[in-house]
């Protein structure tokens, strides 16, 4: 591994993400390239949080637009303050103002409200951390229209004309693959596809966010979400999840795993009516059986 890989390894490590190589030399690539990054994986296993922990790296500003279904270009991009030109229209036409006059003031940069995006290529105060988390969401059209933004990282607003970044922004694209993303967008990034964690890498998440919890409990922990994550369940649990129940077993002065707090604990863990009863008295305690030996995980 090059040594700027793993001092990024390493700073991510500092900033509480546990970033095996191929992450790690991801979110170097995309710094020094310059392009946007587009990470896919199940819910939950950390693609937010690389933008979060490259913002922190960067130390600059992180702007986050939610996607979600029905999302057009005027939320992620910006709206007029229509209440306080009617308000300024109201005053200024006693004043006498002609209608050229009023058109100049009210279209003023004042009255604009900038979202996301436009945020993004308007800071001043060198390049942000761009994250356009859960792009599947959104349909075709706003996808198109990122991609516009994306390529030249300007906009034009029709009342003030064209405006370009000054410090182009890291951009960091999530999926959890709900939709199948377009080629052309895909052909703007750099790639990274996230798994669920190893057994190494769960109990080291473990350890680092839930300090309070022992090394036992920890381990037992992954084994038993390692064997959770074989089943066949609608929602698969993720490494969020993970941390949530670690963290109520701390809370409940827990120092091992035991079939009856597991059962009165599955709502940390499983979010699906079907799930929670996939997950009856009998499969739990295999689970604990498997997390409790020493040998593999359950599966």
């Amino acid at each position: 591994m090059r040594q700027e890989i793993r001092e990024v390894q390493q700073a991510m490590a500092r900033q509480g993400y546990i970033a095996e190589d191929e992450i790690a030399t991801a979110v170097y690539l995309a710094q020094q390239m310059r392009k946007p990054l587009l990470i896919e994986g199940d819910a939950g296993v950390g693609k937010t949080e690389v933008a979060k922990v490259l913002a922190g790296l960067l130390d600059t500003e992180l702007i986050r637009l939610q996607c979600y279904e029905g999302l057009d270009v005027n939320t992620a991009l910006y709206e007029w303050n229509y209440q306080r030109q009617l308000l300024r229209l109201k005053i200024m036409e006693r004043d006498g103002k002609s209608p050229a006059e009023l058109e100049d003031i009210i279209f003023g940069r004042e009255y604009l409200l900038e979202r996301p995006l436009l945020q993004a290529i308007t800071r001043h105060d060198g390049p942000p951390v761009l994250l356009v988390d859960e792009i599947d969401r959104a349909d075709d059209g706003f996808e198109a229209f990122l991609l516009e933004v994306l390529s030249e990282f300007q906009v034009t607003i029709p009342e003030l004309g064209t405006i370009t970044a000054e410090h182009i922004p890291r951009v960091v694209l999530t999926s959890n693959q709900s939709r199948e993303i377009g080629d052309a967008l895909r052909r703007r990034c750099l790639y990274l596809y996230i798994e669920h964690p190893t057994l190494e890498k769960e109990v080291q998440i473990i350890r680092r966010k839930v300090p309070d919890a022992g090394e036992r409990l920890a381990e037992e922990i992954a084994r038993f979400m390692q064997g959770l994550r074989g089943r066949e369940l609608y929602k698969v649990p993720g490494v969020a999840e993970t941390i949530d129940w670690a963290r109520a077993l701390v809370e409940l002065h827990r120092d091992h795993l035991d079939a009856e707090t597991v059962e009165q604990t599955r709502g940390c863990l499983l979010k699906d009516q079907h799930d929670v009863q996939e997950l009856d008295t009998e499969a739990v305690a295999a689970l604990v059986e498997h997390a409790l030996s020493t040998d593999t995980p359950a599966r």
